[in-house]
């Protein structure tokens, strides 16, 4: 499995694997093992709407439950995801254009539209349907090194619930 598979795959669906908004963060923790908690949840444990995070992938938790998923790619870069998310990962290129990703939702029959609150400037947003998944692209910074300075890179995949 590819990383984009995982991408399209969550966009479409609001899943990645078995992990889903709305699990009990000591389901998640089952599946993918202790993550690191940010620092404001180690200071005060009972912390809501801060993530814990394994790797590239962050689940944000409220109220002890998973309310939000996010991967965060960096163009230029690499990633890393659990094994549950990506198997067999040590790390894949993070480069992904917007076209492609777009692409790969047409190619499974995801509908997408343009997400008018995240997209300004030198940035750009789709919102899915029906599993409201958020994309948000961007141009690269001065130290992302990248073929094509000029093209729309994906940031953030996210997901939460209100």
């Amino acid at each position: 499995m590819a990383l984009m598979n995982v991408l399209v795959d969550f966009a479409r669906t609001g899943r990645i694997g078995p992990l889903h908004c709305g699990m009990p963060l000591a389901e998640a923790e089952d599946l993918l093992g202790p993550g690191r908690p940010h620092p404001a949840i180690r200071l005060r444990p009972d912390m809501d709407g801060y993530p814990h995070a394994w790797t590239g992938l962050e689940l944000f938790i409220t109220q002890r439950l998973v309310s939000g998923i996010w991967i965060r790619l960096r163009p230029g870069s690499t990633t890393k995801l659990p094994s549950l998310v990506l198997p067999d990962s040590e790390s894949y290129p993070s480069t992904v254009l917007r076209e492609d990703l777009l692409a790969g939702l047409d190619a499974v029959d995801c509908r997408h539209d343009i997400n008018d609150r995240l997209t300004f400037g030198e940035q750009s947003s789709i919102l899915t349907q029906p599993a409201h998944v958020c994309a948000v692209f961007s141009t690269p910074g001065r130290d992302e090194h990248v073929p094509q300075r000029e093209r729309h890179y994906l940031r953030v995949i996210h997901q939460h619930t209100a």
